[in-house]
């Protein structure tokens, strides 16, 4: 499988930044990002200098995402692609670039209305990544910081855009009815061996937040259990409870951010392989598990 672009960051917009923090920093185990913006905070799970950058604003959701490329040829191919599925690519090079810390940058927008940039060279942080919270790190290495998942209006045109326009590939789907009469359907796409760096929900009508989660995946189970421990003596909602999903096998559990969207932590996902043939519809969300435990 190419690997051509793998989730660099993420730019939140909140009207109060520093709501984020303490789930960040006390339950995650994130740890600061080196400097940010004037009113912005920013968030490492790495090597990498911002993994997460959070600004002030009024969107109070995901404003823009960044994909990492892997070398020049790899920016140059993406933009190439995208150019040649009609997205208007713009240019990023100067400020916008310095504030991402890339050495390259450009810019587009997704049919689900969030922007796109494609970046080259994110630069590394001044210190190694050390969480005391999450003593084995997290799974980035070659796949991104995580993953992130999106409400869209339009299934068909978010899919091709992925996969025409940023050579992504699905990985599967979930069909499914959340209650009588309320069916649900998600897909799952990949540009690594990440099981999903991207998903996509149909919500067949405006939603006030276009961000349902994001997920960090640790190298150790104990570190999701221990996080879970943490959350718990919060008052945090927690939407799903320790569980583990059917499609991608990832064990893990979700908590509901001041914000509204979600973190999920994770472990132990399933990878795509050379000759990936599993792209198949799924008709649970859990193979166990995941109950809701603490409403907001």
């Amino acid at each position: 499988m190419e690997r051509m672009i793998e989730l660099g960051y993420l730019i939140l917009e909140l009207p109060d930044p520093g709501t984020l923090t303490p789930v960040l920093a006390d339950v995650v185990g994130l740890v600061p990002g080196d400097g940010a913006p004037t009113g912005a905070t920013t968030w490492r799970n790495d090597r990498r200098a911002q993994r997460l950058v959070v600004q002030p604003g009024p969107a109070n959701d995901a404003v823009a995402i960044g994909f990492e490329a892997v070398d020049a040829d790899a920016f140059d191919a993406t933009l190439a692609r995208l150019r040649a599925v009609g997205s208007e690519v713009v240019d990023g090079a100067g400020a916008p670039a310095a504030a991402r810390r890339v050495r390259r940058l450009a810019r587009t927008t997704a049919p689900w209305g969030v922007d796109v940039e494609i970046v080259l060279g994110l630069e590394e942080a001044a210190t190694p990544f050390e969480s005391n919270l999450v003593p084995g790190g997290f799974h980035t290495e070659g796949v991104g910081f995580g993953h992130a998942v999106f409400a869209t209006q339009d299934l068909d045109a978010a899919g091709r855009f992925l996969i025409d326009g940023l050579g992504f590939g699905q990985s599967d789907w979930l069909e499914m009815e959340l209650a009588p009469g309320v069916p649900l359907e998600v897909r799952f796409y990949h540009c690594n061996e990440r099981h999903h760096t991207i998903a996509l929900a149909l919500v067949p009508f405006e939603v006030p937040q276009r961000l349902h989660h994001i997920m960090f995946e640790t190298n150790r189970r104990d570190d999701v259990g221990a996080a879970f421990d943490r959350v718990w003596a919060t008052d945090l909602a927690i939407p799903n409870g320790l569980g583990r999903h059917d499609n991608d096998g990832m064990f893990s559990f979700y908590l509901q951010t001041p914000a509204g969207f979600q973190i999920e932590v994770g472990y132990g996902a399933r990878v795509i392989t050379e000759g990936w043939d599993q792209n198949r519809p799924y008709d649970a969300i859990s193979s166990w598990g995941h109950q809701p435990l603490r409403q907001a």
